[in-house]
């Protein structure tokens, strides 16, 4: 059974691939990225032999505690887990639970990342091959380390999904994850002083991490070309009895997952419903889409991801002026916002799904479509752009440039919904399907998604080029003539292309509607 649903997730991956040569491309630059950090991991540790001992324990403790710990957060925060052989699809067959938890597991080993942190974990072997006992009980140990990684991300990714089926859950998790993303920053900061000012400190960091669950399996060799075994049989201990926990927590999620399906809402008692933003916007095709898409950015948790880093970017950028001793960092907060926001729907079909059916069935047009969506989003991405805007010069007392602030804005906003209408129409993308968890990933998605994300970025910058090329000569010159022409050149350029990008799209949308309802399709 194990080798069957193994065997079974390869089929999937290969079948998923199959037509799809941007995220074949995709796979394969993320399996040689992988391979540059495998190999980067290899020879650190291959040259840890040659060190004393205290250092390479305190670098294999601290360097595996920081992978696991990765393995476990980055689900919550990234583009999510690898789930091709989705549990909630298994739970019609009869099939044991251990051996699903197992063969699960085992699946998980073998996709890129699990294979490269393996391969990194059995390497710690190389690093006290003068030892044979401690070069053996790192093989043991590197092979609890890679499970608990694995396990540990699963229960996360599991706990999440069926959790996260409450709205009130939802918006707690949004907070929960917002606190250490806003936080991130100073702890970077402190922790990078702290390592300037004493290196002598690492011992005994690793020496404390060497007791949590983090860091006690990788510690185990280390102790015993000390001669300390009992720290080394603790150390052990701890590593399997976390191994454990974590099995059991991913156990009893997936089997509360597997018994209680997740089920669509029912509908309400009287089977009506208030009609909502679709009695704020005007009853035509475009005020329709609008509608429903500015009611996907309250309620999706998909789109309430986009917008967590929002409020994180002002506090960075506070942490960071004064680190750099300069408030005029904060200036930026603007611009910085408005690029984020403005190229937040060049996914927007991808995030539709087969509901994408619906515009065909109806017969909305290509530019009412593009349309809607942009005035969906620009209700709160341009106001709180300008808001922001206003509040940092006010901040700074830096009025003199916030003309060429609000030039750089507009045109990367206006632009930006005019790229984000013609890319949605021409490409679908890789994204969690409607009701799915917001930190699941398909095989290659998230690779390909981040580097679409920075394509789609590095296309704005040159389309804004006029406007910002006139606001910083403004700010470097400190004449005011600048800041105003690049305002002026922002709305004109800005709404020129924004009426060619929806008509654009929309033409592309008109023509390519049924083949991209069937790539929608082929991505369920």
């Amino acid at each position: 059974m194990v080798a069957t649903l193994v065997k079974l997730r390869f089929l999937i991956l290969a079948n998923s691939l199959k037509g799809k040569p941007w995220q074949i491309v995709a796979v394969v630059i993320g399996a040689l990225y992988g391979i540059g950090v495998l190999f980067g991991a290899v020879i650190g540790l291959s040259a840890l032999s040659l060190a004393p001992t205290e250092l390479a324990r305190t670098i294999t403790v601290l360097a595996g505690a920081v992978t696991i710990l990765g393995w476990i957060v980055l689900p919550l925060i990234g583009p999510g887990t690898d789930q091709t052989v989705e549990p909630s699809r298994l739970a019609i067959f009869p099939i044991p639970l251990n051996k699903l938890v197992l063969a699960l597991a085992v699946s998980g080993v073998l996709g890129v990342p699990g294979i490269v942190t393996s391969i990194a974990a059995l390497s710690t072997a190389v690093t006290w091959w003068a030892h044979p006992l401690a070069a053996l009980a790192a093989v043991v140990c590197a092979v609890v380390g890679v499970f608990t990684c694995v396990v540990g991300s699963r229960a996360v990714t599991a706990l999440s999904t069926g959790l996260g089926s409450g709205r009130r859950f939802r918006e707690a998790k949004g907070i929960l994850i917002f606190i250490p993303l806003v936080l991130l920053g100073p702890i970077m900061i402190g922790l990078t002083a702290l390592l300037r000012g004493s290196l002598d400190a690492l011992p005994g960091i690793a020496d404390i991490v060497a007791w949590t669950p983090l860091g006690a399996i990788w510690s185990v060799p280390g102790y015993i070309v000390e001669g300390n075994a009992g720290r080394a049989a603790a150390g052990f201990a701890i590593g399997l009895a976390t191994l454990a926990i974590l099995t059991l927590v991913w156990r009893s999620s997936l089997r509360h997952a597997l018994e209680n399906p997740a089920r669509a809402s029912s509908p309400t008692k009287n089977g009506t419903r208030k009609l909502g933003l679709f009695g704020l916007f005007p009853a035509t095709p475009w005020g329709a889409v609008a509608a429903r898409a500015l009611t996907y950015w309250l309620r999706d948790p998909r789109y309430a991801q986009s917008l967590i880093v929002i409020p994180l970017v002002p506090v960075l950028l506070f942490v960071y002026s004064g680190n750099m001793g300069s408030q005029g960092v904060l200036n930026a907060l603007g611009p910085i916002v408005a690029l984020l926001l403005a190229l937040s729907i060049f996914t927007d079909v991808s995030y539709d799904n087969t509901a994408f059916a619906l515009h065909l069935s109806t017969g909305v047009s290509g530019r009412d479509d593009r349309l809607g969506r942009v005035v969906a989003l620009g209700a709160f991405a341009v106001p709180v752009s300008v808001l922001l805007t206003v509040a940092s010069v006010w901040f700074t007392n830096s009025w003199q440039v916030l003309p060429g602030l609000l030039g750089m804005v507009f045109g990367l906003l206006l632009s930006g919904f005019a790229l984000s209408s013609v890319i949605s129409g021409r490409f679908v993308f890789p994204v969690p399907a409607p009701g799915e968890s917001p930190f699941k990933a398909r095989p290659g998605g998230g690779f390909m998604l981040t580097l679409s994300t920075f394509a789609t970025w590095g296309g704005l910058i040159v389309l804004v080029l006029p406007e910002s090329v006139l606001a910083v000569v403004g700010f470097v010159t400190g004449e005011a003539i600048y800041g105003w022409l690049a305002l002026i050149v922002s709305l004109v350029l800005g709404t020129v292309m924004l009426v060619i990008g929806v008509r654009w799209g929309g033409s592309i949308l008109d023509r390519r509607g049924p083949e991209l309802l069937v790539e929608l399709q082929s991505n369920k």
